[in-house]
Order: C-alpha cells, then sequence, then structure tokens
C-alpha cells in the first residue's frame, strides 16, 4: 500500500486554516431540498425533473471509478433505465452546507441502491460533494456532484 501524503509533513506548503462559510439557515434548507430533490429524481427516475435541477454543463464524477458523465448522458441513462437507484437514504443533519456568493456547497452521506439494465443490484454508503449555482430564474441548480465510496474499515 503506498505512503499516504500528509500536508502537515509537507514544508514547502503553507498551512491556511479552513473557515468555511457556513450556509444560513433558509440557504441550507434551500440547498438541502434541492440536494433532496436530486436523489428523489434518481429515485424516480424522472428525467424531466432532474433536467430542470441540472446545469446546462452538470458534470458528474462517478463513485466507482471516478468516470466523468455530462448532463446529456445522465439525463439519457436514467430515461432509458441504463442506470437506475432503487433506494437513496441521505442523511441531512450531517450535512456540511456552505454558501459563497451565488454558489453554495453540499457535503453529505448516502446509502445509495444501484442496478444495471442487466438486474445486477449493489450498494454502497459514500460521501458526496454537490456544487450548485444560483440562477436568478430557476434557484439552485446542480453544476457538479462526485461521490466517493466510505470502505468499511478493517
Amino acid at each position: 500500500m503506498p505512503p499516504r501524503c500528509r500536508v502537515d509533513h509537507a514544508p514547502d506548503l503553507e498551512r491556511t486554516p479552513m473557515t468555511p462559510a457556513q450556509a444560513n439557515p433558509e440557504d441550507r434548507a434551500a440547498l438541502l431540498g434541492r440536494d433532496q430533490n436530486f436523489f428523489d429524481a434518481l429515485v424516480a427516475a424522472d428525467a424531466a425533473a432532474l433536467g430542470k435541477l441540472l446545469a446546462d454543463d452538470f458534470l458528474l464524477v462517478g463513485i466507482a471509478d471516478g468516470a466523468t458523465v455530462g448532463r446529456t448522458d445522465l439525463l439519457g441513462a436514467v430515461s432509458a433505465g441504463a442506470v437506475r437507484f432503487p433506494a437513496i437514504q441521505s442523511f441531512p443533519d450531517e450535512a456540511v452546507v456552505r454558501r459563497v456568493g451565488d454558489v453554495g456547497i453540499v457535503v453529505g452521506r448516502t446509502r445509495m441502491n444501484f442496478a444495471d439494465p442487466e438486474g445486477g443490484e449493489f450498494a454502497s454508503d459514500s460521501r458526496y460533494t454537490h456544487v450548485f449555482a444560483l440562477d436568478p430564474a430557476t434557484g439552485w441548480r446542480l453544476l457538479s456532484a462526485q461521490g466517493t465510496e466510505i470502505k468499511p474499515a478493517r
């Protein structure tokens, strides 16, 4: 197993404490609501609802392999049933929600069940980052989604 990089042992890197801009309660509720809308649309295979939520240049980084999927491909896969999500459980009370200007960031955790067209199913616990942009006409739209599988402790 390769050694892990540790910032505290990298003298060339300046260590700056992170001061997250925590979202106010109204923004937190709005962003978590949009987050849940995304999960609900995936479970319902509702490409129309997804289409309204996703930004035109949306990009997904896959949980399993890090592959990137754009808006059109995700909507097509959901519409065709090429990927299905029988269940997604999120944990909004654990989420870190930040707002910086017109950008909202949600870092949360899910337990997801996936199914492929051949009937294969698997489940995964993940930590995710969703990045939203505030559109004056339509509200918060999802720009990017990235998930990382949480592996069981050994």
